[in-house]
């Protein structure tokens, strides 16, 4: 809380420095960053703390509660079908740049792979491939179809949040000029902009000086919509385990944390409905936000930045992957003349998922992020598929 503090203090300072250096580094970014130091130089040993284990269980699951109660589901229909058309193009831009990334590993660099992972590497690429086709219950699945050894998954976890981190700097940075961008891809922005300013607007129209009452209903509903997340989830992933396992390994069923993010979402989302719509009015959303950083904070402290020196070959092989998915959006955005928010929301929806789309959604515009919770709950819900896939092609080519 120190650091968003200080970054959040810093970004809206007069003080020249520091307008030039946020007018060229995203605020976002540095959420991410800085507390990676906490874990490079031994302040915070990342495997020992419960500081995201609370922040994914309770802050994510609480945030999107209060993210999507506010959504205006028919102004987000009208987005049309570039939205969904750039989510599954990188869904399919992952599985297909696996196994290329993997062949051209193995032929062009022949040495680079070493003894030691040389068999299995496809399997810690597998996890990989969960990760970015919906995040961690996926990641966790595919875990546990491929059982990669503990060695090769680190390293992977590793590729994983670096190489996705990398990426959504490049997305941020988008973010602050997506004008410039749009124009490039000759894109029609309408549809966004008439979201943002219905947003706006409804948010105007119930705007309000919060209460202390109004606080505690708003944390109050978003709570027990995690303890009902909660509840549903440790009952429903243990029975799915137990009758139904290939199932829950292939599907993501048997984790709990799917079913957490899963009934939040539609208990959020179903709220949107009803006269809770209104706490919006309140700040719900950036309570949300506030939620949703510091989870951001977190990961970033999980990040191991130490482990590119020790490992640039897999490294070089995350990058290729993350290359070549990049190539494909930008290619299919360019001909169907997709706003660079589809791009960079379809993206995340996917890499990182619930904890990442609406953060990137929001740094477009804060009324968006909503349409990163949605795509990223699809996520969620296809990702073990696209990942199995994926795994099967990359064992074909290192098996």
């Amino acid at each position: 809380m120190f650091i968003l503090g200080l970054i959040f203090y810093t970004s809206g300072s007069k003080i020249p420095f520091f307008k030039k250096f946020y007018s060229v580094v995203p605020a976002l970014l540095l959420c991410y960053f800085i507390p990676s130091l906490l874990s490079l130089f031994g302040i915070v040993n990342a495997s020992l703390s419960n500081v995201y284990y609370v922040a994914s269980r309770f802050m994510l699951p609480a945030g999107l509660v209060l993210l999507t109660l506010s959504i205006d589901f028919k102004e987000v229909l009208k987005l049309g079908p570039k939205a969904l058309i750039m989510f599954f193009t990188a869904t399919i831009s992952i599985i297909i740049g696996g196994p290329v990334a993997l062949w051209l590993a193995y032929t062009l660099f022949p040495g680079l792979i070493g003894e030691e992972f040389f068999d299995s590497l496809w399997r810690g690429m597998s996890t990989v491939a969960g990760s970015w086709i919906g995040g961690g219950a996926n990641q966790a699945a595919m875990y546990e179809v491929f059982r990669p050894s503990g060695r090769l998954y680190s390293v992977m976890i590793a590729v994983d949040v670096l190489v996705a981190e990398l990426w959504m700097a490049f997305l941020l940075i988008g973010a602050a000029r997506t004008h410039i961008l749009d124009k490039k891809l000759k894109a029609d922005t309408s549809a966004i902009d008439n979201l943002k300013k219905k947003m706006e607007d409804f948010s105007l129209s119930v705007a309000k000086i919060p209460s202390f009452r109004d606080m505690m209903i708003i944390l109050s509903v978003a709570f027990t919509a995690v303890a009902i997340g909660h509840f549903v989830a440790d009952n429903l992933a243990p029975w799915f385990t137990a009758n139904f396992p290939d199932a829950s390994r292939k599907m993501s069923l048997g984790s709990s944390f799917f079913w957490l993010i899963i009934v939040t979402t539609t208990i959020g989302f179903a709220l949107s409905f009803t006269q809770a719509r209104k706490l919006e009015g309140s700040g719900a959303s950036k309570f949300g936000s506030i939620f949703i950083y510091i989870l951001v904070a977190s990961i970033g402290m999980q990040m191991d930045v130490g482990a590119v020196v020790e490992y640039p070959q897999y490294f070089l092989i995350g990058l290729i992957w993350m290359s070549l998915h990049v190539i494909i959006l930008l290619i299919v955005a360019k001909l169907i003349k997709a706003p660079f928010f589809f791009v960079a929301v379809g993206s995340k929806a996917n890499i990182g998922g619930a904890a990442s789309a609406p953060v990137v959604a929001a740094a477009f515009h804060p009324s968006l992020a909503p349409v990163g919770v949605l795509l990223a709950v699809l996520g969620y819900a296809l990702g073990t598929y696209g990942a199995y896939f994926c795994a099967l092609l990359m064992q074909a080519i290192g098996g």
